[in-house]
């Protein structure tokens, strides 16, 4: 009997490989062999296929089917490979054209009745189907619109398994069938919330406008009402739309998680905001079976808010540390590593102390010293290095809020124009190069002949350098900072008073 083939997807993070499903019908005792490496809900495909083809009208072969995924040695996790086994058995049975099943890559999981469900993941399955050379795919009618999105790719939606031999030349009558769609992806809601809103605080606007224009991460410590959360949820407003790369990133990271996608790529960066009591693999990523990502993942491009930052748990809060520096995301399995990218923004949010009133005018903190001391110490040093703006904020008091309201306040629209402008200064400045904003320029190209500033520039800096106030990495990311005033400001390059500015905001915390 001739060997049937055809092509599914399997995924190990973002990373998509092409798994290639051959099935050989035997004259041996009647039964079901599905080998290369499944994980458990890949392996109960055998029932849902027999099933399945039962169901729908389409005969299942009475003799020993083996079904094989290779490569052998690479792991595959989930049910999205039952269309791919099914079509194989159906071509090595000759009910179906063996070479239009070959040509085309199946994604998708089977009903008992036969219907086809969608799956998570069809979006960066699509998109490495398409880089590896597939020019058809075929999915269930629910992922359709989703697998859309990746040009260069026909996608073929069926809402059935007889839908799809009937596709590919089966000789049965087409029996309708009402097909599984997914919720449907919530249509996009009118931001409302505008930097105008905020009064007072004028250091934290500056500081958030700098943060957006140079992709900063962001420390806010400050007792609480004092505004801390209504910086961090405006400071995606004031990012400028997603390009075409990003935006198909940001979607691919959300159909992975099992967050809807719709017709259309996202546009907008996104915000994370998960509660203290995450675990280290709900931030990160992790869980059995297929590697999920956390929220640092579909934090991407966008903003990755902890508000009570002392309140997560230590090894949470230090599992951000590598992502910061590399902007990407690993997590290490036995026998894999996926991979997710990370490039987010982060901004902390901390009252000074349990109580949260030390330092405030109008409280008074019932704290001892050395519960605030152990209170911050949670947040360690390691971790805040690696923030570049670090600022107090203070409560408003009356009078200033009367002064703030009769005064013009900045809205959010005239801060994205200023950042989009500034990041075209950034990027200008940075063509030969591989980065596009600030904060990704390492430190030795900082310091170097094509960025170095004069000593009388940086003598503020190099004397807290000196003094111990910095560390080699602070050093660099005051440089940074500097930098993205410039470009706000429209400047060639910074000037002493761009280095001061950018050393108050590193250093405002400091005691």
């Amino acid at each position: 009997m001739p060997i049937g083939r055809t092509s599914s997807v399997a995924l190990l993070g973002l990373a998509g490989s092409i798994v290639e499903v051959e099935a050989d019908i035997s004259s041996n005792l009647p039964g079901f062999v599905l080998i290369g490496l499944p994980d458990a809900a890949l392996g109960e495909a055998r029932d849902r296929v027999r099933a399945a083809a039962t169901n729908t009208g389409c005969e299942f072969p009475t003799r020993k089917v083996t079904v094989n995924l290779s490569p052998a040695a690479l792991p595959k996790h989930g049910s999205g490979f039952d269309l791919a086994i099914a079509l194989a058995i159906l071509a090595a049975d000759s009910l179906v054209g063996p070479e239009s099943v070959a040509r085309v890559v199946h994604l998708g999981e089977l009903g008992l009745d036969g219907r086809l469900r969608p799956i998570n993941g069809i979006l960066p399955c699509v998109l490495a189907a398409a880089r590896a050379g597939a020019t058809i795919v075929m999915v269930p009618a629910g992922n359709a619109d989703e697998a859309s999105l990746v040009p260069g790719v026909r996608v073929v939606g069926v809402a059935s398994l007889l839908e799809a031999a009937i596709w590919h030349g089966g000789e049965y009558a087409p029996v309708p069938v009402d097909a599984i769609l997914r919720a449907a992806a919530p249509a996009p809601v009118d931001d409302s919330l505008d930097l105008s809103d905020v009064i007072g605080n004028d250091d934290a606007i500056e500081a958030m406008q700098i943060a957006a224009a140079g992709g900063h991460h962001v420390f806010l410590l400050g007792p609480p009402g004092a505004g801390k959360t209504m910086l961090a949820a405006r400071l995606p407003g004031l990012l400028p739309d997603l390009g075409p790369d990003a935006a198909l990133e940001v979607s691919c990271v959300r159909s992975l998680g099992g967050l809807p996608v719709g017709a259309s790529l996202a546009t907008r960066p996104p915000l994370e905001a998960p509660h203290h009591t995450a675990s280290a693999a709900s931030i990160v990523g992790g869980g059995s079976g297929v590697i999920r990502p956390g929220a640092a993942a579909r934090a991407n491009h966008g903003v990755l808010f902890l508000d009570e930052a002392p309140e997560f748990a230590r090894t949470v809060l230090d599992a951000l540390r590598q992502p910061l520096e590399s902007g990407l995301i690993s997590v290490h399995r036995a026998n894999s590593v996926a991979h997710f990218p990370g490039r987010f923004q982060l901004v902390l949010a901390a009252n000074p102390c349990p109580c949260g009133q030390y330092g405030a005018r109008d409280s008074d903190c019932v704290c001892a010293p050395s519960a605030r001391r152990r209170y911050l110490a949670r947040l360690s040093g390691p971790l805040l290095d690696r923030i570049d703006i670090q600022l107090r904020v203070s409560r408003i008091t009356s009078a200033r809020m009367r002064v703030a309201a009769e005064s013009e306040r900045i809205d959010t629209a005239t801060v994205r124009g200023r950042v989009v402008a500034a990041r075209a200064a950034t990027a200008e400045r940075l063509t030969a190069t591989p980065w596009t904003l600030n904060s990704q320029v390492p430190g030795p190209w900082l310091r170097g002949p094509r960025a170095r500033l004069g000593p009388s520039t940086t003598a503020s800096i190099d004397r807290a350098l000196e003094r111990g106030g910095l560390t080699m990495r602070g050093y660099d990311r005051v440089l940074r900072l500097a930098w993205t005033i410039a470009d706000l400001a429209g400047a060639p390059q910074p000037t002493a008073d761009h280095l001061g500015r950018a050393l108050y905001l590193r250093k405002a915390i400091s005691p």
